[in-house]
C-alpha cells in the first residue's frame, strides 16, 4: 500500500556532492530538510562529499529527495542508482536528466521538435584554433562559452573578440573538459519553472532577471544578494508571455522530465523565446528562482517540497494481492 501519512514514511534529502555547486545544493538540501519537518515528515539530512557508500546511507528510506545539483547528482548518475535501488525519488529519470544536463544533445534533441535554441557548435577534440575560427565564421560575435554539462551558470561566458574567445575557451577546456560555444541572443533573460501535476505540466509565472552591470545571468547573478533584480511575473504582453512559457513546457515534455524543472530562456527583440538549457533539479534555496515563482502562483515552499515529495511516493508499486 502507497504510504499516504508523513509519519509512517522516512525520507531522505540529499544533497551536497562533490560538483561545483555543491555548496547550492547544501543550501538547496537545508531548505528542503527544514521544510518537511515543519511539515511533521519523518525526515533524514544526507550531506554526502563523495558517492562512496551512498546504498547503504540510503537504505532506511521509503522515498529520496534527491537536490544534489551538478556532476553524477543530475547527469543521470545518481538517478540510476535510485532506480537499481528500488527507491523512488523526486525529479526526472536517469535519460531526461542525461540529455538535460549535455547542452549538446538537448540543443539537438529540441531543435529536432522545432523549439528555438541558439545557434551552436560542440569541440570535439579537433585543434582548438580552427574549431574557433569556425565558430566566429559561423556564428559571429558576440558568443557565449560554456562547460557542455555544468549548471548554475558555472563558467559561463559572453566574448566579444577572437581574443576573448580563444582565452575563454582554453579555461572552460581546462576546467570542465569540454566546451560548447553559442551564439549570444540579444534581448531579456527569463526563467519559466514547471510543475508536473495530474492534470498535467504547469507553467508557472515567467520571471525575468535583471543582473546587475552584467548582460548574463552568471554564478554571481544567481547567488550575490543585490546583483540581480527577479521580477515575476515577468512584464510581457500575455500572448508573448504565453509562448515563453509554452515552448519552456514543450521543452520539459521533448525531454521527457518529471516532477519539476526550470527552462533558461532569451526572448529575443523580436519576441521569439530561445531555451538556453532546462534545470531537472533547480535550485531550492532562498534566492532560486523556482520558489520564487511557486509562491507567485500562489504555492508556499513548504507545500511545494511536501507536493514533489508525494508525487515521488505515488510511484511507489502497485502491493501485490495475496495468494
Amino acid at each position: 500500500m502507497i504510504p499516504t501519512m508523513s509519519k509512517t514514511v522516512k525520507v531522505a534529502v540529499l544533497s551536497g556532492g562533490n560538483s561545483p555547486e555543491r555548496e547550492v545544493s547544501l543550501r538547496s538540501g537545508r531548505g528542503v530538510f527544514s521544510a518537511l519537518r515543519r511539515r511533521n515528515w519523518d525526515v533524514e539530512l544526507i550531506e554526502i562529499d563523495s558517492y562512496d557508500g551512498l546504498p547503504q546511507r540510503l537504505a532506511r528510506s521509503d522515498v529520496v529527495f534527491n537536490i544534489l545539483h551538478g556532476g553524477a547528482g543530475e547527469d543521470g548518475t545518481v538517478q540510476l542508482l535510485l532506480e537499481l535501488l528500488g527507491k523512488p525519488y523526486v525529479g526526472s529519470g536517469p535519460l531526461a536528466s542525461a540529455l538535460a544536463m549535455d547542452k549538446a544533445e538537448s540543443h539537438r534533441l529540441l531543435s529536432a521538435k522545432g523549439i528555438p535554441v541558439p545557434d551552436w557548435l560542440c569541440y570535439d577534440g579537433e585543434e582548438l584554433a580552427r574549431f574557433l575560427a569556425r565558430a566566429e565564421e559561423k556564428l559571429g560575435f558576440p558568443l557565449v562559452v560554456k562547460p557542455r554539462a555544468e549548471g548554475s551558470s558555472v563558467g559561463v561566458f559572453l566574448v566579444r573578440n577572437r581574443e576573448e574567445l580563444s582565452s575563454r575557451a582554453q579555461e572552460v577546456l581546462e576546467r570542465f573538459g569540454k566546451l560548447l560555444v553559442e551564439k549570444f541572443i540579444s534581448g531579456r533573460e527569463l526563467t519559466c519553472a514547471l510543475l508536473e501535476e495530474d492534470a498535467g505540466v504547469r507553467a508557472l509565472p515567467l520571471m525575468e532577471l535583471r543582473p546587475r552591470g552584467r548582460e548574463l545571468f552568471d554564478w554571481k547573478a544567481k547567488y550575490t544578494p543585490g546583483e540581480c533584480e527577479f521580477i515575476c511575473p515577468a512584464e510581457l504582453p500575455p500572448a508573448q508571455a504565453a509562448r515563453a512559457q509554452e515552448v519552456s513546457r514543450k521543452a520539459f515534455l521533448a525531454l521527457g522530465c518529471r516532477d519539476f524543472a526550470r527552462v533558461d530562456l532569451r526572448l529575443a527583440p523580436d519576441g521569439t523565446p530561445y531555451v538556453l538549457e532546462v534545470n531537472t533539479l533547480p535550485g531550492m534555496t532562498e534566492m532560486s528562482t523556482l520558489p520564487r515563482a511557486a509562491a507567485a502562483a500562489g504555492i508556499p515552499y513548504d507545500e511545494l517540497v511536501e507536493r514533489l515529495v508525494r508525487r515521488a511516493l505515488a510511484r511507489l508499486p502497485a502491493p501485490r494481492p495475496l495468494s
